[in-house]
């Protein structure tokens, strides 16, 4: 089943209030689909199917999401709920969730683990944010030199289903030091008997616990790794940083990279914030952000009527004035539309800096000012040619035509600039754009047209 299907019949379930239908739809279904619906699903519909799911189901689960529904939930469980589902998860990403948590939340959790994740737990917070030590897992398979093959698997199948990884095994000696590296399938296909010094590899590549994580990520990348190894200053290996870890990382960097860039690293967690109300938020927190908006739109579309009502005398003159006033509209809008598009993924992608805002304002008025000139030329010529076929002057089609060249150029350049003000002033930019766009676009093309209307077809009045 698809996960946007699933999403929707679990929604419906929970709107009949039909629990059992629910639970039986969420039986059916694996843990990869209901994790993918998880993401579409309101923050009160996650708690309804969670608390429906098997304890191994829900925990596979709760490990796929990212740290802000993690937190979302865990505060709605009891306690108890919670220390349990934090002793069972993997200590990076116990690690993780303990650091987007308040301190005295996070201190409390750690005093809560069993012992023995307690101590893993602690040994991970030791290390610096950010670095290989922070954010690898200590539940990897180490094997000793001296030992058979038979030996080895033999410990690696005791260990598997507690170990996050096993495709990969390392080989340590008596001080933990790294020795080298074995594949799981170079160990199945060796002769019970072959000593694990005389099969493993010993050209091994690993990271320092202080490297930073961006470095282990890209390396594991560029070697096509699934693990790298993590030693300390003594070369002794305390960790592994593993495949689905450094694509986490990649994608956090990235995102932050290009924030830097752009000069808006500073909203990377208030635009994060505003995403995530916006898109799984109640419907109630939803309209407090986008409903003023377009009350704006609303108040704008009043002052257009009055605007309209003002030049009543040259429309009863030349009343085929209003037969383009909605392509006028149409035509602004679409462009107004097509350069804020272009800002947002600009910016990103990082292909506009804020620092060099005004070299990319200047360029998108120069665009908007060659396709108004464009969409001017062929909107007059047609015009113009309709005359001799319809009763109106021939003088309209250098009103519409000059009108399409300023309000195309206008909005283009409010597309770059309204959603640029909107995030200087810290206001979300996603819901406000367009609108104030629309608005002052509305009332400024409509000022606009009938002012050439008036300048060109004055004659008609008298």
């Amino acid at each position: 089943m698809h996960f946007d299907v699933l999403a929707n019949e679990i929604v419906g379930c929970i709107g009949l209030r039909d629990m059992q239908a629910l639970k039986n739809l969420l039986q059916k279904s694996d843990e990869m689909e209901i994790l993918q619906a998880f993401h579409h699903l309101s923050p009160e519909d996650q708690v309804v199917v969670f608390r429906l799911l098997s304890k191994d189901v829900a925990l596979s689960v709760f490990e796929g999401l990212d740290t802000d529904q993690q937190q979302n939930l865990l505060g709605t469980f009891s306690d108890e709920r919670t220390i349990k589902y934090m002793n069972e998860l993997p200590p990076d990403d116990r690690v993780r969730l303990l650091d987007e948590l308040p301190a005295m939340v996070a201190k409390r959790l750690i005093s809560s683990l069993d012992p023995e994740e307690r101590e893993s737990t602690n040994i991970l917070l030791g290390y610096q944010p950010e670095t290989a030590g922070r954010v690898m897992t200590t539940e990897f398979i180490s094997l000793r030199g001296d030992m058979t093959a038979e030996q080895a698997l033999i410990k690696a199948r005791s260990l598997a289903a507690d170990k996050e990884t096993i495709y990969t095994l390392y080989v340590t000696n008596n001080q933990k030091k790294l020795k080298g590296v074995l594949s799981l399938r170079g160990l199945l296909t060796a002769e019970n008997d072959t000593l694990i010094e005389d099969i493993m590899s010993k050209n091994v590549v690993s990271v320092s616990t202080s490297t930073d994580q961006e470095e282990v990520a890209r390396t594991l990348k560029e070697l096509d790794l699934l693990a790298i190894p993590v030693v300390d200053a003594e070369d002794r290996l305390v960790g592994i940083v593993t495949i689905d870890d450094a694509i986490d990382i990649l994608e956090e960097e990235m995102t932050e990279d290009l924030l830097i860039q752009s000069g808006l690293a500073s909203v990377a967690g208030k635009e994060s914030n505003r995403s995530e109300l916006l898109i799984r938020g109640s419907l109630w927190s939803i309209l407090k952000v986008r409903l003023p908006f377009l009350l704006i739109i609303l108040g704008a579309g009043f002052a257009a009527a009055m605007l309209v009502e003002g030049f009543e005398e040259i429309l009863e003159a030349v009343v085929a004035i209003a037969f383009f006033l909605p392509l006028i509209m149409d035509m602004g809008g679409s462009v107004g539309t097509q350069s804020s598009t272009t800002f947002a993924r600009g910016v990103a992608l990082g292909h506009i800096q804020v620092k060099d805002f005004f070299k990319h304002f200047m360029k998108e008025l120069g665009v908007g000012l060659n396709l108004g000139l464009a969409a001017g030329l062929m909107s007059g010529g047609l015009i113009a040619l309709g005359s001799f076929w319809f009763d109106y002057p021939i003088t309209l089609a250098l009103a519409v035509g000059l009108t399409l060249v300023v309000t195309m150029t206008l909005a283009a350049s409010l597309g770059f600039l309204v959603p640029y003000v909107l995030i200087k002033l810290n206001v979300d930019q996603a819901a406000g754009s367009a609108p104030i766009i629309t608005s002052i676009k509305d009332i400024a093309g409509i000022l606009i047209y009938f002012a050439f209307a008036s300048l060109f077809l004055s004659h008609l009045l008298y």
